[in-house]
């Protein structure tokens, strides 16, 4: 029974390669063969294409705008600066705060008459400046030119630094000016250690009112009018304020 499948399978398997082969079409038994062209048809369908067309009345969109340039400058942006107002901005980085002193009550005094006449007003203003006290070391009052001869020559020896006190103070000797009175005191005990015995502490000059010229802007219009205080300066020059 076995032997009798096996023997089926053989014959139709023989049977299957003779038609594939077409050794059979003398029988009219052979596959139907398909040409090139028969393929393509197949494969492209040509009755399933469509052609779309674009709808001619729906119009396309629009580009993008161009951005917006930048508003032109106004008169009023763009116009130069004012002749005047440069000028004045001239004026100003030209101008410096000037200064001098320190001056007295009569020295003051002559000034401000001065000033008065002479400058603008609110161009200038007098500073209260308080003048310190000043405190000496001193040695004298001694009895005529020959004794201070003697004592300065005596001071020299033991290298001792001195002038002449001058004014009211002669006939003496100045071994040292200083602002405070403590300050002095100090010195005359150093002095004191090498051997000087007779001087002792004054107060040469009280503390005093005292005044400072001071004009905050200065420009060359005003500068060209300073020289009428010269003369009531008493000597003193103007620098810049500090």
């Amino acid at each position: 029974m076995l032997r009798l499948a096996v023997a089926a399978l053989l014959l139709a398997n023989a049977g299957y390669y003779a038609w594939t082969q077409g050794f059979l079409a003398q029988f009219g038994l052979a596959p139907e063969e398909q040409s090139e062209p028969q393929r393509m048809n197949q494969q492209i369908r040509p009755e399933t294409l469509q052609i779309l067309r674009v709808n001619p009345s729906k119009p396309s969109a629009p580009p993008p705008a161009p951005a917006a340039a930048p508003p032109a400058p106004t008169g009023s942006q763009s116009a130069a600066p004012a002749p005047a107002d440069a000028t004045a901005a001239a004026a100003a980085d030209t101008a410096e705060c000037l200064q001098a002193g320190v001056f007295d009550d009569r020295q003051a005094e002559a000034l401000r008459t001065a000033a008065a006449a002479g400058l603008p007003a609110g161009s200038w203003v007098m500073d209260p400046t308080p003048i310190p006290g000043r405190w000496m070391v001193y040695m004298g009052r001694f009895d005529d030119i020959e004794t201070l001869d003697r004592k300065r020559a005596e001071l020299r020896a033991r290298k001792v630094d001195h002038d002449r006190a001058g004014g009211t103070l002669e006939f003496g000797l100045s071994l040292g000016r200083f602002s405070t009175k403590d300050a002095a005191e100090r010195e005359l005990a150093s002095l004191n250690t090498r051997g000087v015995r007779t001087a002792r502490v004054i107060q040469e000059r009280p503390d005093s009112p005292g005044f400072t010229l001071r004009l905050p802007s200065v420009n060359d219009a005003l500068r060209a009018r300073l020289d009428t205080l010269r003369t009531a300066m008493a000597g003193k020059t103007l620098r810049t304020c500090a």
